[in-house]
């Protein structure tokens, strides 16, 4: 089910009063009641990928018993059973099919033929977001973070949670599970601060990124036939569509969580305003990035066993962060360019910068050298996004290829006006209400309650006016 559908629209105001007002005296009938929701939410696309869902979350909920064990060598077993488990899942819907077009290039390299075997199957949604909170839970139960669940109820609703099911953001258990496992108590002001969130997503999703995506696929669609300078738009455009579709769902998401009474992570937190690289990825995706870190990057050894070795871990989770997104060298090439941005960052130890603090912390407009980073980061991240947007590498490079010789051949052009100017009457808007809010992404309030009715109104008949229920998410494929 699409948060941007007339069934969410209808799903989320019964499963709310149902949840309040019908299951509201026993905590174990209410989280019933939200797992069932939760799988109808899920099941909405296709009944058929309720039963691997279900799967993957039976078996990790046994294996966490025996991941508990006192005894070392059946514990150890048994977390390598579930990694191998999880991660064989993932290998045979999102990989096998790219791992066998890779086999049999090779062997023909050699000078053989050999036929491809394709698994025609469709690639479930949400599965990478799942299969990772799986993880994390059999993880954190072998290091002794988490105890094993008791209630199968309880660690099925932590899998499926049917707001962040989809795309995230990807919870912890110890995190979650505390908030499932307590009763809750309706409240107010924080389904109110939730129907904030939900509003300011959908405008995000609805009016940015959708209104942005007609003229990004035009761009990136048919790029031979364009200009350098409606390419660098075209590029730009692609960049705050997939953060207004990305970010935008979030918001959706945690929001729709504390009408439910529960508290999500925060995912993003305006990573366009960061001063490096670093910083871009402590605000861009958070959940993702603080797994990969907790996950990957801290057993291999981190930043603690020298700078070779810590350069190789960096190489690594920037890679395997690409590979997670898709099955494809264009994925893996993305992560590569970032690893090679972070990298002088690490070198000149300015990674660990700007950890505390927001761009023009007590002033409202960033400095001259605030500005020079912001514009560096978020040219570099622009850069890398083509790599994202296109399939293929040499399609990537021909993309870059057209904006150098096109503005060699007429450097003019960067002075006139051209249509695809129009993505900015989206992006600007955006980036001021980023701005205003960057210093807290949670804090939509504002003190004049006439003028906040007012802008709230505004952004319902713009979401109404350009609401297009066969608009996907970008990150669904993911």
């Amino acid at each position: 089910m699409l948060f941007n559908s007339l069934a969410f629209v209808i799903f989320l105001p019964v499963v709310f009063v149902l949840y309040w007002f019908g299951f509201k005296k026993k905590l174990h009938y209410q989280n019933l009641f939200l797992l069932v929701a939760s799988y109808f939410f899920y099941g909405w696309w296709s009944w058929k990928l309720i039963f691997l869902l279900a799967f993957s979350t039976i078996l990790d909920y046994f294996y966490g018993f025996k991941v508990g064990s006192s005894n070392p060598q059946k514990a150890k077993l048994f977390l390598w059973l579930s990694i191998i488990n999880n991660l064989g899942v993932l290998v045979v819907f999102k990989y096998f099919n790219f791992f066998s077009f890779q086999i049999q290039s090779l062997i023909e390299l050699f000078g053989f033929h050999a036929n491809t075997l394709v698994l025609n199957i469709i690639l479930p949604i949400g599965i990478s977001f799942y299969t990772f909170h799986g993880i994390s839970y059999i993880l954190d139960v072998y290091h002794r973070k988490q105890k094993p669940v008791k209630s199968f109820i309880d660690y099925a609703i932590f899998v499926s949670f049917f707001p962040l099911l989809v795309a995230g953001p990807i919870e912890r258990a110890s995190h979650l599970l505390p908030q499932i496992q307590k009763k809750r108590k309706f409240n107010y002001e924080q389904c109110v601060d939730g129907c904030r969130l939900i509003l300011w997503g959908m405008f995000k999703k609805v009016v940015i990124a959708d209104s942005l995506s007609v003229i990004v696929d035009q761009i990136f669609i048919n790029y031979q036939d364009y200009s350098a300078i409606n390419l660098i738009v075209g590029a730009v455009a692609f960049s705050f569509q997939i953060y207004g579709d990305f970010s935008g769902y979030s918001d959706i998401a945690i929001g729709t969580a504390k009408l439910f009474g529960f508290e999500l992570f925060s995912n993003f937190r305006f990573p366009y305003f960061s001063r490096n690289l670093g910083e871009f990825w402590r605000r861009w995706h958070i959940s993702l990035s603080s797994w990969f870190r907790d996950y990957l990057y801290i057993p291999l050894g981190g930043s603690q066993k020298g700078k070779l070795i810590t350069i190789r871990n960096i190489f690594i989770i920037f890679l395997v962060s690409g590979f997670w997104h898709g099955a494809s060298w264009n994925y893996i090439v993305w992560g590569g360019i970032h690893a090679c941005g972070f990298l002088p960052i690490y070198l000149f130890n300015q990674n660990r910068s700007h950890i505390s603090n927001v761009v023009a912390q007590n002033r409202s407009l960033p400095n001259c050298k605030e500005l020079y980073q912001m514009l560096g980061t978020f040219t570099f991240v622009t850069f890398a996004w083509i790599f994202f947007r296109l399939d293929g590498i040499k399609n990537s490079i021909s993309y870059l290829t057209r904006i150098m010789v096109d503005l060699v051949n007429n450097p003019k052009q960067l002075l006139s006006i051209h249509t695809c100017y129009i993505a900015f009457i989206y992006i600007l808007p955006l980036l001021l209400l980023e701005w205003w809010l960057r210093r807290d992404e949670r804090k939509l309030r504002i003190k004049e309650g006439v003028l906040e009715t007012i802008i709230s109104w505004i952004m319902i008949i713009l979401i109404v006016s350009k609401f297009n229920k066969e608009s996907k998410f970008i990150y669904f494929q993911f």
